[in-house]
């Protein structure tokens, strides 16, 4: 394939963004209010138990934070790429990314959290 082929505007490279904007923000809020309620999950804890609900809490909220921001990021990436041929398969993978890092996201919020 030529330079000049590679180059051209994909057709359908705005498919894959548009597929993981509609999974990745719903995915994303779910994540973030689960994450957000699950502060409650040792309201009638022992004190004992409740410092360290808490204290990993405080640590395991920013993280789940941030890797919603690396899926957000994920996705702009997706989007911003040029939209010529050649860029296809990483707008495919960046795409692909996004909503796969909301669940990882929660997983490692949940392990990281001492559950009551």
């Amino acid at each position: 394939m030529s330079d000049n082929a590679l180059a051209e505007r994909a057709p359908g490279s705005w498919v894959a963004p548009l597929v993981s904007t509609l999974v990745t923000f719903p995915a994303c809020g779910v994540a973030y209010l689960v994450g957000g309620f699950s502060a409650m999950a040792c309201d009638s804890c022992g004190e004992g138990e409740a410092d360290a609900f808490e204290s990993s809490f405080g640590v395991a909220f920013p993280v789940l934070l941030g890797g919603l921001g690396i899926a957000l990021v994920l996705l702009f990436v997706s989007w911003v790429l040029p939209w010529e041929r050649r860029y296809l398969a990483r707008r495919a993978v960046f795409a692909l990314s996004a909503p796969l890092m909301v669940p990882f996201a929660y997983v490692v919020f949940a392990a990281l959290v001492d559950w009551p």
